[in-house]
């Protein structure tokens, strides 16, 4: 199956000189303090969240709040290169049902009107326009088109810098309200985005809202959301939950999914995201199986992206080759599923994705790895191979994002935690690949008998992380949970690059055959 490239995004930053290590005369420690003894914080005298409660369909912040042709769901992104962006809306209203005639995306333009004074917007983008359909082959299944879906490259935009814009057609008239954004920096050493909020696995529950509150309050640059943004798979075309698969499909090859939950999505998020880039990665919620197996359809007509599909090892080899570390010297890698992750629920599941690629960003010296799909917190010391290494990167897993599926709160080491070896394959990742290890703490074993070394932090409860660079070498991790006052921090570190003693060393493509080279942990 082809995955799009977003599936792994690859973030270079370049930053300012700074020093300071301590905010409000209380230090907050460096991984330089670690490796540290790992720490699990326990749910207190409360029942572990479940199912969290959804938006229902009523609620204002998800219904149409235009009319005719005017856009809708707006939202920006970044391109690949900081003088441009991407500018994303709908017009038309989506339809479902048996009986469902898809628009005809000519009909409407793709303009965006736009320039560094709201008052005189006089720069113009055209762009294009799609459609996508969800048709089922199966007796009682409803189907979907989509409203016309318009995507528009603004170019030649000046970095670091605050735009305003319009988007819409301006000859019925029907253009959206005046928007803005910030452009990133251009890269070099004294340059960087301030703040950047993670958040994996966020739905649109109540959850999700406090979530998305919380992340605001922060006020960030630019949002990373590491996958599974909807969850439109879980429910029935009716619009009803679907908890059990095999109760609800049992007489068709695929899994219906619910296409208006995306645009629900879309109008709740577009006051955030129609003035703040946002960059998704897409999860397993994104994969959406239809009819000649069809995948990823929703997805991929309604984000835009800064690469072009393409065959996964060899589009990372080459765009980590093309960094320029005296320009961006911090490397920042995200996908969905965890390679590094201590909790029961997808434990080992990525392993095969692991086998193959952890040399490769390993060589080349990345410092941090975000991803969400376990729902729950983790941070780790860094690690490479399984094995406490000081130039490994820290993986972080932010998948708490508020999605109506129940939240992991068991782990691997727990008693009777560990799941049985066959329940870890996972057919998307390409087979299985999650044997006993055979070396450290854990030898002869599939889970550790205790908190594993390379987990340093790890708590069930919802919330989002905000990652702030200061440096070529210091950047200030904060993860914030949803019951907490929106200032407070439940976990902070300062991520401390060592380029001396951590240079990057790409391996030739002799090198890697098949796995990782070198020791083996596994």
């Amino acid at each position: 199956m082809d995955l799009p490239a977003p599936l792994l995004l690859i973030l270079a930053l370049a930053l300012p000189a700074w020093t300071a290590l301590a905010e409000g005369g209380r230090r907050i420690p460096t991984t330089l303090d670690g490796p540290f003894v790992p720490v699990t914080v326990p749910i207190y005298g409360r029942v572990a969240p479940r199912n969290a409660v959804d938006l229902p369909d009523s609620d204002p912040r998800v219904q149409r709040r235009v009319t005719g042709w005017e856009p809708e769901q707006i939202s920006v992104s970044l391109s690949a290169t900081e003088d441009s962006v991407w500018i994303s809306w709908i017009t038309g209203e989506f339809q479902i049902g048996n009986d469902i005639e898809p628009l005809d995306p000519t009909i409407v333009a793709s303009v965006v009107h736009y320039g560094i004074s709201k008052e005189i917007l006089t720069s113009e983008a055209t762009g294009y326009s799609l459609i996508y359909n969800q048709f089922y082959p199966f007796e009682g299944l409803q189907n979907y088109t989509s409203g016309i879906i318009h995507h528009a490259l603004l170019n030649d935009l000046r970095p670091g810098t605050k735009y305003y814009y319009q988007c819409g057609d301006p000859s019925i008239p029907a253009m959206s309200t005046i928007h803005s954004f910030h452009t990133m920096p251009a890269p070099g050493p004294d340059n960087y985005p301030k703040s950047i909020a993670v958040v994996g696995d966020l739905g649109l529950t109540y959850n999700s809202t406090s979530t998305v509150d919380h992340m605001m309050s922060n006020k960030p640059d630019l949002i990373l959301l590491l996958g599974d943004a909807t969850y439109a798979n879980l429910y029935l075309t009716n619009g009803t939950g679907a908890d059990c698969y095999c109760c609800s499909f049992p007489t068709t090859p695929i899994h219906e999914t619910f296409q208006p939950r995306w645009d629900y999505w879309g109008r709740y998020m577009e006051p955030v995201i129609s003035e703040i880039p946002i960059m998704v990665i897409e999860g397993n919620h994104e994969i959406e199986q239809q009819a000649e197996n069809k995948t990823f359809v929703s997805y991929s007509s309604r984000f835009a992206f800064p690469s072009e599909e393409s065959e996964q090892y060899k589009w990372l080899e080459r765009d980590l080759e093309r960094v320029d570390r005296t320009l961006t010297p911090w490397l920042i890698a995200t996908w969905h599923p965890p390679w590094y992750s201590s909790y029961k629920a997808h434990y080992r599941e990525a392993e095969c994705m692991r086998v193959e690629m952890e040399e490769l960003l390993y060589s080349y010296g990345v410092d941090i790895v975000f991803n969400g799909h376990v729902h729950a917190y983790e941070r780790s010391n860094r690690v490479y191979n399984y094995l406490l290494d000081p130039c490994g990167p820290v993986y972080i897993t932010v998948g708490d994002g508020g999605n109506r599926e129940k939240m992991a709160v068991r782990h691997a080491d727990d008693p009777d935690g560990c799941p049985e070896p066959s329940t870890t394959y996972d057919v998307h990742m390409g087979g299985f690949c999650a044997f006993n290890f055979t070396s450290g703490p854990a030898a002869g074993k599939f889970c550790w008998d205790r908190q594993p070394d390379y987990s340093a932090y790890r708590e069930s409860s919802f919330g989002h992380g905000i990652l702030e660079v200061k440096n070529e070498t210091h950047a200030l991790w904060t993860w914030h949970r949803n019951q907490d006052l929106y200032a407070s921090a439940k976990d902070e570190i300062y991520i401390v690059r060592q380029p001396d003693k951590c240079p990057v060393q790409p391996i030739m493509p002799s090198d890697f055959i098949g796995g990782i080279k070198g020791k083996w942990a596994i």
